[in-house]
């Protein structure tokens, strides 16, 4: 993920300043220095990282600000303000038409994967923010990108305006907003042309879409492992057809995370999208203060259950916490719990989330998925009678369910201690189950 180095360093530096009894000149200079150093790293712009530095500076050597609060805790408060700031806060917001399709043009060089975020952002808008989306395969130049934007939108089920007869893109974003506004579309998504570089021609182009239907949004794509050219793409995007807001891919990376935070402030264009992933549900919107949270180890609780609430079955859920509730609690209910944990998205994410969790490695957290896994495997192996009577697996059983899921016996008893530790766990908890359940009901 991008900013884990950064992230590790300053949350190493914020510890190390907590220890001190209180802040004085000289451990506020070698904290600051080591903050400059983390940030130029990761390969934050000198400009922003010398501005980033000062302002934290003239904010923590505040005498009436140092005598009420920790070192620590005014130090996390003030780095915090300060990345929220450098993010872009207040600026991620979407803004959508009232009484017309609102008209969203994607821009970006070739290559960047704007097709792809195309997709991403169709299948976010109509899920999350529950509108009716056209696309519109406006990169008439490589026949490809029109079938992968016809394939992207039969997959998650958004109309695509296509026209192959070589009429030029801005007459194709004429038609396909003359379609949206007879059918009452909520918003079109038009997939522009790329250049290996940035050229006249392509510009040209992009302001005659501009011109020949009300752009509300132009978003330019970014990718987060080309660094600080990033910047001079958007400078020169945003100087021809004024860009109202990013999309920067692949933050889910090794990307050392400095265009993330320097392109606000170098550009004066936010961070609207985050490309998190391959999928096309791996499309987030960006807040600068979860972000922020995110790197300073302070976890990110309001994403997770956000995450929860887009990706839980309620009525599932429902009905598990009740069958639960009635003390019928069976290896199928856990199996079940599982399902719903893996449909909120791979474990590391959901671990990142969470605040005050300790470091997990990327083996640990494969083995945690791989034990995710065999468990399932195991619990499939069992009959129907066993998962609902757990008590009645002896040896004899315990040897078919292995074979048949290709584990051991002693797998087969991890599974059935973790079931009744789950279990227990649950009756500790029932009577506040009872209650919630009980406000749900009167609701």
């Amino acid at each position: 993920m991008a900013f884990e180095s950064l992230s590790e360093k300053l949350q190493a530096i914020v510890k190390k300043i907590s220890g001190q009894a209180k802040l004085s000149e000289a451990n506020m200079e070698e904290m600051l220095k080591e903050i400059r150093v983390a940030l130029l790293e990761a390969d934050v712009n000198y400009r922003v990282v010398k501005e980033f530095v000062d302002d934290v500076k003239q904010k923590a050597l505040g005498a009436k600000v140092i005598e009420k609060v920790s070192p620590g805790q005014m130090i996390v408060k003030i780095v915090n303000d300060e990345l929220v700031s450098l993010l872009g806060e207040g600026d991620a917001e979407l803004h959508f038409e009232l009484n017309r399709p609102t008209i969203i043009m994607l821009v970006g060089l070739q290559g960047t994967g704007k097709t792809t975020s195309a997709g991403k952002l169709a299948y976010l808008l109509k899920n999350k923010y529950k509108k009716k989306v056209l696309l519109v395969a406006g990169d008439i130049y490589r026949p490809a990108a029109i079938d992968q934007l016809e394939t992207l939108a039969k997959q998650i089920e958004v109309d695509c305006y296509i026209d192959r007869s070589g009429t030029k893109p801005p007459e194709i974003s004429k038609a396909s907003y003359s379609k949206a506004l007879k059918e009452r579309y909520d918003v079109v998504i038009i997939d522009t042309a790329g250049r290996l570089q940035i050229n006249e021609e392509l510009m040209v182009e992009l302001q005659d879409i501009q011109k020949d239907v009300p752009v509300k949004e132009t978003l330019l794509l970014v990718d987060a492992l080309s660094g600080q050219d990033a910047i001079n793409v958007a400078n020169a995007f945003n100087q021809k057809v004024k860009l109202t807001g990013l999309i920067m891919s692949k933050l889910d990376s090794d990307a050392r995370g400095g265009s993330a935070l320097s392109i606000k402030k170098m550009t004066g264009v936010p961070i609207k999208f985050a490309g998190v992933g391959e999928k096309v549900t791996d499309l987030e919107v960006f807040h600068p203060d979860r972000m922020a949270n995110r790197i300073l180890g302070m976890g990110d609780i309001v994403s997770f259950v956000e995450k929860a609430q887009e990706s839980i079955d309620q009525e599932k859920a429902m009905k598990t916490t009740k069958k639960i509730m009635s003390g019928n609690f069976g290896l199928d209910d856990m199996l079940a719990l599982i399902h719903q944990i893996k449909r909120m998205g791979p474990l590391g994410k959901i671990i990142k989330m969470l605040p005050g969790m300790p470091k997990i490695s990327d083996e640990q957290i494969s083995k945690g998925e791989s034990a995710e896994n065999m468990m399932e495997t195991i619990i499939n192996s069992m009959t129907i009678n066993e998962r609902k009577h757990p008590e009645i697996i002896k040896a004899s059983r315990k040897t078919r369910i292995a074979n048949g899921s290709g584990t051991t016996p002693q797998d087969v008893n991890k599974v059935l201690r973790s079931y009744e530790q789950m279990k227990l766990a649950v009756k500790n908890i029932s009577p506040f189950m009872k209650k919630a359940l009980a406000n749900q009901n009167k609701k």
